[in-house]
């Protein structure tokens, strides 16, 4: 079993930086592939990132690219979420999540993922 904790959300300005941590414990994580998933109000659950086991294949919804930037550091079982120049539409609850689906470096789809954390709220005021 695996726990996730997020932590680094908050209430920022449009144009602001911030980081989202994803410390895992229970057992190691560096046999899933991670991603990060956001909801907004009234909206559904949309993938975000997502990174393979190793770290060395990354992929991006077409919204944030050039924006956001995943990355995991296996030795402290974290994954993070680097965003710059927030916006407005940015604001929602992060999640981040454990994939259990095998022979795809970076699932994208809800499905795939198996353990998930309790989710950061992220507000971004313009």
């Amino acid at each position: 079993q695996v726990r996730l904790v997020e932590s680094g959300g908050g209430l920022v300005q449009a144009g602001d930086s911030l980081r989202l941590s994803c410390a895992a414990s229970g057992r190691t994580i560096s046999g899933n592939a991670m991603g990060w998933f956001r909801q907004a109000p009234g909206k559904e659950r949309e993938f975000v990132a997502g990174i393979s086991l190793s770290g060395s294949t990354t992929y991006y919804a077409d919204s944030v690219k050039g924006r956001f930037t995943i990355s995991r550091d296996n030795a402290k079982n974290t994954v993070y979420l680097q965003i710059y120049g927030l916006k407005p539409e940015d604001t929602a609850v992060y999640y981040c999540a454990a994939a259990t689906v095998y022979g795809i470096p970076v699932p994208t789809t809800t499905t795939a993922y198996r353990y998930w954390g309790q989710g950061a709220q992220v507000t971004v005021s313009s």
